[in-house]
């Protein structure tokens, strides 16, 4: 698989988040709340370090605004893991990356990737950044598939590395250091 595919990837969540502005805008006006969801990330002393908006959008997936202010600069793993539970220091308690349909890690392997393999985050040296990022294989609706509201729930994860988009299980992206629930 060649660098291609992700490039084609990227280019194509930008266009779609892009395109469907919708869901921020029914936020600001306080419509469809049922289909907006919330994370605030902690680093491993507890300090709350970004915050996360979560949209449904039309057919599309969830898009992800991530603000941070607080972050370690550089180019960080940014996942959707399996349990909303952050206990630090370690964030061990997310468990592993979302992966619903017992998809390989990596947007570089055939078999990946994981729903909730997301792009690379590239923090400022001032410790912020805002981001949109659109997982597509993820919904906020309770009960149907690939919800990121079941038994146990689910958060967000930001890695003291990179995400090589290939090494299983996780990219290769270190350590955890920040996480957040993701809660309605």
């Amino acid at each position: 698989m060649s660098i291609s595919r992700f490039t084609l990837f990227a280019a194509s969540a930008a266009l779609l988040a892009a395109a469907d502005a919708r869901p921020l805008a029914a936020q600001q006006r306080g419509e469809d709340a049922a289909q907006v969801a919330r994370a605030q990330l902690i680093d491993a002393e507890g300090n709350v370090v970004a915050t996360a908006t979560l949209h449904e959008t039309a057919g599309h997936g969830v898009l992800i605004r991530l603000s941070a202010e607080r972050l370690p600069p550089g180019e960080r793993a940014f996942h959707i893991h399996q349990t909303g539970r952050c206990e630090a220091p370690t964030f061990q308690s997310a468990g592993g990356h979302y992966a619903p349909r017992g998809r390989q890690h990596g947007f570089l392997v055939p078999a990946g990737p994981h729903a909730g393999d997301l792009p690379n985050i590239h923090v400022a040296q001032d410790g912020r950044l805002v981001i949109e990022v659109l997982a597509p294989g993820v919904t906020l609706q309770p009960g149907a598939p690939n919800t990121l509201f079941d038994e146990d729930g689910s958060a967000l994860v930001v890695h003291a590395g990179r995400d090589d988009y290939r090494s299983q299980p996780a990219g290769n992206a270190g350590g955890r250091i920040a996480c957040g629930v993701i809660q309605r």
